[in-house]
C-alpha cells in the first residue's frame, strides 16, 4: 500500500509539473462558462441571422432560452471535453515504455498492478474533478440567470455521463497495455467505442450498453425515468471493473 500511495503521489506531481492539470482546469472551466454563455447569446445570434434567413424563405420566431438550453449545451460540450481528455491521457502508460522508465520502476520491485492502479486512479481523479468543476460552474450561472428546477433528474443525468466517461477511461487503460504509442491508444479506444456505439443502434441492445448513458435529454425533460438507465449503468460499472482486471492480466504477461 505504501508503494501504491507513493507512486500515485508521484503521478499527481508529474501531471501538475507538466502543466496538464492547469490545462484541464482551464478546459473544464471554459466549457462550464460556455454553456450558459451560448444560451444567452442564442437569441441575439438568431436575430442577426433573421434577415439572411428571411431571404431564403425562413421566418425566425421569438427564441426563448432557459436553463434547459444551457444544460443541453452542457452535455454536448462535455462530449467534446471527454474526447480532449482521453487524448491528453492516452500516453499515460505508453510514455513509460518510450522513455524506458517502466523497466526502472519494475526493477525496484514495483508490482505491475500497482502501476496500473495508480495511473488509473490519477486519471479518474482528474475526470471527477473536471466533471464537478464544469457542472458546478454551469449550475451556478444557470441558477443566477434562470432556474435549474426546469431540468428533471439533473444530477442523475450528469452521473450517467460521468460513468460513461469512467468506462472509456478503463477502455483506454486496457488498450494502453497492448499498444506502444499514444496515437494507437486513441485509435484503439475510439474504435472500441465506435463498435459499441454501432451495436447500440440495435433496438434490443441499446438500453444495455454504455453509450446509452449519453442520452440525457429524455431524462432532463422528464420523458424518461432514471430506472430505465439503471441496467446500462450497472453493466457499464461491471464492464469497467472487468476492463481493469483484463488490463492487469495482460500487463503481467507483457515482457
Amino acid at each position: 500500500m505504501t508503494q501504491l500511495t507513493a507512486f500515485t503521489k508521484k503521478e499527481l506531481t508529474e501531471q501538475i509539473r507538466t502543466g496538464r492539470l492547469l490545462i484541464l482546469a482551464a478546459l473544464f472551466c471554459l466549457f462550464g462558462i460556455m454553456n450558459p454563455a451560448i444560451a444567452k447569446i442564442t437569441p441575439w445570434m438568431m436575430e442577426l441571422m433573421s434577415e439572411q434567413l428571411a431571404e431564403s424563405g425562413m421566418i425566425v420566431g421569438q427564441v426563448t432560452v432557459n436553463a434547459m438550453t444551457s444544460w443541453t449545451q452542457f452535455f454536448k460540450n462535455m462530449q467534446i471535453a471527454l474526447v480532449i481528455f482521453l487524448v491528453m491521457f492516452s500516453g499515460i502508460l505508453t510514455s513509460e515504455y518510450q522513455k524506458g522508465t517502466l523497466i526502472l520502476i519494475l526493477t525496484k520491485g514495483m508490482k505491475r498492478w500497482k502501476i496500473l492502479a495508480s495511473k488509473a486512479a490519477v486519471v479518474t481523479i482528474f475526470w471527477t474533478l473536471g466533471c464537478l468543476v464544469s457542472c458546478g460552474i454551469t449550475y451556478g450561472y444557470n441558477a443566477f440567470f434562470w432556474d435549474n428546477a426546469i431540468a428533471s433528474h439533473l444530477f442523475f443525468s450528469v452521473f450517467c455521463f460521468y460513468l460513461m466517461g469512467l468506462w472509456l477511461i478503463t477502455v483506454m487503460m486496457s488498450v494502453s497495455v497492448c499498444l506502444m504509442s499514444s496515437s494507437a491508444v486513441v485509435l484503439g479506444t475510439g474504435g472500441i467505442f465506435a463498435v459499441v456505439y454501432l451495436l447500440g443502434l440495435l433496438p434490443h441492445l441499446k438500453a444495455y450498453l454504455p453509450p446509452f448513458l449519453m442520452e440525457s435529454y429524455p431524462l432532463l425533460i422528464g420523458t424518461s425515468k432514471p430506472e430505465e438507465y439503471l441496467t446500462a449503468a450497472a453493466i457499464t460499472l461491471i464492464w469497467s471493473v472487468l476492463n481493469l482486471m483484463l488490463s492487469v492480466i495482460i500487463f503481467n504477461r507483457r515482457a
